[in-house]
């Protein structure tokens, strides 16, 4: 996994904040500088922030759990969906369906009425209705789609979020931290930090530097993946290994107790003892 560099991050624009009157006086500690009316972010402190995160990732995906990408403003949602696809993790590009983690059983109920929806059509339920029928159920398969169809095989709650602008996407921020979700972010000049976990200070504006951030943490979740698969061949091969040697074992042990038996005596050498014995 590589960090960008300054002069990556410095040619992205990450390092332009929002107007100084529009300041979250929380983002103090991120902040370079001022120029123009314009706060400019610390690309190092941006830099050292990426890093830690794109790790912390790294290790989720590594232990096989999900994170679920969330940024509905325009010049995100592109980037986003593509990334999060790259390595296979759900998303959400359209707009937030409120409660979609606090009320997480009645969001996987809509994702089952679209599989039960699409499974009407293979098995030939779907061509029997009225046309009437069949345009509802169409027009109710695309609006689900729209809204859910990211996030079909998102079987239980994510292990972290990854948000593009935190004031725009608070309900879903407000939604983790009320869970316990972790949240990775990044942070502009307008934000408040104090409710995301991993803080990653950056213009969330442009999409040069969402592509720039989303690159480096998604290169690194591949890496995790990568090194998840690795783990169980190596597993899979340490557990056949182990079985030969275990069944060479259980032969010899079981040769050793056959000639450990003792050996069947005739029935004439059975009745000599008894026979001394009466007499």
């Amino acid at each position: 996994m590589s960090t960008p560099t300054f002069d990556q991050l410095l040619e992205a624009g990450c390092h332009f904040g929002h107007l100084k009157r529009k300041w979250n006086p929380a983002m103090a500690p991120y902040i370079f500088m001022e120029r123009n009316g314009i706060h400019i972010i610390d690309l190092y402190k941006t830099a050292a922030k990426v890093e830690e995160a794109a790790n912390a990732l790294r290790n989720i995906a590594k232990s096989g759990k999900k994170v679920l990408f969330v940024a509905t403003k325009k010049q995100a949602k592109q980037v986003v969906a593509e990334k999060a696809q790259s390595v296979g993790m759900p998303y959400v590009i359209e707009r937030w369906p409120g409660g979609m983690l606090t009320n997480f059983p009645t969001i996987r109920k809509a994702v089952k009425k679209m599989t039960a929806i699409d499974k009407m059509t293979k098995d030939g339920t779907f061509d029997n209705l009225s046309k009437r029928e069949k345009l509802q159920i169409t027009r109710q398969r695309a609006k689900l789609e729209k809204t859910l169809g990211s996030i079909a095989d998102l079987n239980r709650l994510p292990s972290a979020l990854f948000v593009v602008d935190v004031l725009k996407e608070r309900i879903a921020v407000a939604e983790a931290n009320r869970l316990g979700i972790p949240v990775f972010a990044m942070v502009d000049t307008n934000s408040d930090p104090s409710d995301v976990d991993f803080v990653i200070p950056a213009n969330d504006d442009a999409s040069k530097s969402i592509e720039l951030i989303l690159d480096t943490v998604c290169a690194a979740m591949a890496e995790g993946l990568e090194e998840r698969k690795v783990e169980k061949v190596d597993t899979a091969a340490a557990g056949e290994g182990d079985a030969a040697p275990r069944r060479e074992r259980r032969r010899v042990s079981r040769g050793a107790r056959r000639d450990e038996a003792p050996e069947a005596t005739t029935a004439e050498e059975a009745e000599a003892p008894a026979e001394e014995a009466a007499e």
